[in-house]
């Protein structure tokens, strides 16, 4: 995928601020978008196994009484998470009536690490206030016709279009523009500049290395360091 193609994806994700217009202040728009983005992500990356974890789920798991059933579903789903909730985008917008209820029920069907990521965006509020405003599900449908699956967009362009998000939301928050977001080519000449000395060290055989990073944000900076490492 191209750049301008990433940036097209982020711009039709964004255009979903014209329907909040009116009931969110431009600030707040990413409040929604966000939490939608990643939502609309991890229900396309557990597309292919979903029919396999749920029947697993029913048949098997439901019988056996675990205290702690995640690392079986995990397993059937091939990730470190899973979704056990009937629901998925493209069930979700059969129901305008009960989107709201239904919304909650995909929410609150995935695994503790998947949880954990939404909760960061106290969504439940919005789902309530959205709903109020019959904009839950025009904004459902919206989000289910973006194909976010990782054949589609790969992880690397997927941290592009987050970010390009994140810049957008940031600007109309009045904060200094970019102030979120580092071109790739700069962050390429920096890890180049960084580990110029080191070049010899990195990549001999055997060699491992950790890295800690406490304001990754998206890991774009790591992905491009690990990229740089490849190159040599």
């Amino acid at each position: 995928m191209a750049r301008t193609e990433v940036r097209e994806l982020a711009s039709f994700i964004w255009s979903v601020a014209d329907l909040l217009r009116g009931d969110y202040k431009q600030a707040d728009y990413g409040k929604v978008i966000l939490p939608f983005t990643v939502l609309r992500r991890l229900d396309c990356v557990l597309e292919p196994t979903k029919t396999v974890v749920m029947d697993f789920y029913e048949t098997k798991v439901k019988s056996m009484n675990l205290k702690n059933p995640e690392p079986l579903l995990n397993q059937k789903a091939g990730l470190p998470f899973h979704n056990i909730s009937q629901f998925t985008f493209q069930k979700l917008k059969e129901d305008s009536d009960n989107v709201a209820a239904n919304l909650k029920n995909f929410i609150n069907g995935f695994s503790a690490a998947g949880r954990e990521i939404i909760e960061y965006f106290n969504f439940n509020d919005h789902i309530n206030r959205l709903d109020e405003a019959n904009l839950l599900f025009l904004i459902v449908k919206r989000f289910a016709a973006i194909d976010l699956h990782p054949d589609a967009v790969s992880n690397m362009e997927m941290g592009y279009v987050f970010e390009e998000l994140i810049r957008k939301f940031s600007e109309l928050s009045n904060e200094t523009a970019g102030e979120h977001f580092t071109p790739r080519e700069v962050i390429r000449l920096m890890v180049n500049l960084l580990f110029m000395n080191d070049r010899e060290i990195l990549t001999q055989r055997g060699i491992v290395k950790t890295i800690y990073d406490p304001a990754c944000g998206t890991g774009g900076m790591l992905g491009s360091f690990v990229h740089s490492m490849l190159i040599y």
